[in-house]
């Protein structure tokens, strides 16, 4: 499952939420980084919000080997989120290629039901500096193939899912 939306959306907790409802031990993939004092209390946020049936698996870049991992010590994953993982990409200058194909292999050959989420950023203004504009348009190449390998894509607006593919939809 892919689950989209803006910045506070409520888009990890619907997705968080998803995941407890299957029941089980839940690997959360965390990609963000405490650069500074405010992603510390982010981070602490999040990880207050989960329960003992949560194990934290740290993949600020190698996202890949994170979900096969995560297959050994979890009955399901959550990937939040994948536009933090695509900044860090950017930013070390990894090839972003190379890494979202070794993304989408994972996810095929994962056992486990795996909950991807990432931020819609494509709806607001161009970019001003060639950086902001190939993060957009990474962001959402990216966004789309998973949603064509995802057999359910959310859109969470004001903490409400609009089901955008279902596994009923044709």
């Amino acid at each position: 499952m892919l689950v989209l939306g803006g910045a506070r959306s409520g888009k990890s907790r619907y997705a968080q939420a998803r995941m407890e409802r299957m029941g089980g031990t839940f690997a959360f993939i965390a990609t963000a980084q405490a650069h500074d004092a405010e992603m510390e209390e982010r981070i602490a946020r999040h990880r207050a919000d989960r329960d003992s049936r949560w194990i934290t698996i740290e993949a600020p870049v190698d996202l890949a080997s994170a979900i096969a991992a995560a297959a050994r010590k979890a009955d399901a994953v959550l990937v939040d989120c994948l536009t933090l993982w695509l900044s860090n990409l950017l930013l070390a200058g990894k090839d972003i290629r190379s890494a979202s194909a070794a993304l989408e292999e994972a996810i095929i050959a994962s056992p486990l039901p795996v909950v991807l989420v990432a931020n819609e950023v494509g709806l607001g203004i161009v970019p001003d500096n060639a950086l902001a504009r190939r993060f957009r348009d990474e962001a959402g190449w990216l966004n789309q193939k998973l949603a064509r390998l995802c057999d359910e894509v959310a859109l969470v607006t004001a903490g409400l899912p609009i089901v955008l593919k279902s596994p009923l939809s044709p």
